[in-house]
Order: structure tokens, then sequence, then C-alpha cells
């Protein structure tokens, strides 16, 4: 339950399907949800297990990912302050196992309701129903493009894509080879390949740790070389 006066006024500004709710339907939510603080790094769920809550993100960041037989990761996406995850809300609607993997990458703080409320709310409550469909909606997309991305696109043009989509407006970008290769499916072998061509060509430089983007148009123009 959720009694903090201060708590229920950050979840009706992070969720705008509570601050457009009945008064009604924001008491049921606060009565049923639970506030959570998760450590970085933890396993939030692992692919196989069963979905008992569905959680709403607050403050901190969750990655959520597939791992292959041989280790090699890809991110299908994360969950930011304001969010939540669709897999484990079709999970809850259709009662099977979670697919993924879903990582806490910075300490998390969460609201989470039972799976039981969840569904229910779909057809009772339509501010909820619409908040729900519309995460479908948002994640699908996102979802598509990776695939999209992975089965038509070099790993060159996907790699910087992915630079100058992290870096935006900034020049430098702390993080590691074997980050890189986690977030896009590949091995770290070939991320560093394709960073040492960057460099010779003067795009990037690399320190332990840290990549200094010195030619973003150059990025950017072979990131849209294949749309």
């Amino acid at each position: 339950m959720i009694t903090n006066t201060e708590q229920k006024q950050q979840l009706i500004n992070n969720f705008s399907f509570l601050a457009t709710a009945p008064a009604d339907f924001q008491r049921i939510f606060f009565n049923a949800a639970t506030h959570v603080h998760i450590p970085a790094g933890h396993t939030i769920a692992d692919e196989g297990s069963e979905c008992s809550q569905l959680a709403l993100v607050l403050d901190g960041k969750v990655r959520v990912y597939k791992l292959a037989a041989k280790g090699r990761e890809i991110t299908l996406y994360r969950i930011n302050q304001g969010d939540s995850c669709i897999l484990t809300a079709s999970c809850v609607m259709s009662e099977i196992p979670f697919p993924a993997i879903a990582m806490a990458e910075t300490e998390l703080d969460a609201v989470i309701v039972p799976a039981n409320f969840a569904r229910a709310w779909i057809t009772q409550h339509q501010s909820w129903g619409s908040f729900v469909f519309g995460l479908v909606s948002k994640r699908l997309s996102e979802v598509i493009t990776v695939l999209e991305s992975v089965t038509f696109q070099r790993m060159d043009v996907r790699i910087a894509a992915y630079l100058i989509n992290k870096t935006a407006n900034l020049s430098a970008l702390n993080i590691t080879h074997h980050e890189i290769a986690a977030d896009l499916g590949t091995s770290r072998e070939v991320v560093s390949r394709t960073l040492k061509e960057f460099d010779k060509h003067g795009w990037i430089s690399m320190k332990r740790g840290e990549l200094l983007i010195k030619d973003h148009d150059q990025l950017e123009s072979l990131a849209e070389s294949e749309n």
C-alpha cells in the first residue's frame, strides 16, 4: 500500500494515466501498489520466471535483454523513469513465463502491482487499459527496430548509429567494447575491430573505458547510409 503523500504525488507526476484517472481508481491503485528499492546490478527477472507482478519505474534504469546459448547478449530495450516493461505486462496478461532477462542497470525505485490486479484493471479501468496498450505499441516499435537493424544492417552502420544515439550533443562516451557488444548482440572482437577502423579514419579516438567522438558528421553519414 502506498500511503506516503510524496510518493503518491511522484507517481501522479510520472504516470499520466494516474493524473487523469478518477479518484476511485487512484485509491484502488495506491491500496494495491507497493514501493520497492532495488540495488544496481540486481537481476529482476530471469528468462522463464513467473510474472507475479508488474513494476512501474519511479527512478533508475532497467535493461531488458536476451542471452544466447554461447553467452552473447542483445539489448531489447531499456526502461526508464515513468515507464514499465511490456514483456512483463504481456506475461501478466497471458500468464506465460518471462521470455528475457531484466536487470537493474542503476539503483532503482519502483512501484509494483500484483499480477491479479494488473490483469483485472485492463477491462475495469479505462485509464489503466490505455496505459498498458500504449506501452505495447511503443515497445513493439522499439523491438521491431532492433530486429530490423540486426537482420538488415551492416555492423559498422549499426555501431555508428549506436555511437550517434549515445553521444547526442556530447563528445565523449564512457563505455567499454563489451558493453557495446552486449547492447548490439555481437562479439567484443567485432566491436573492437570496427572501432579501430573508425579510429584509423579519424572519426573517433579511444582510451580505456572512454571513447571520444572527433567527426560526428562522418559517423552520422555512415549511420544513415543504409536508410
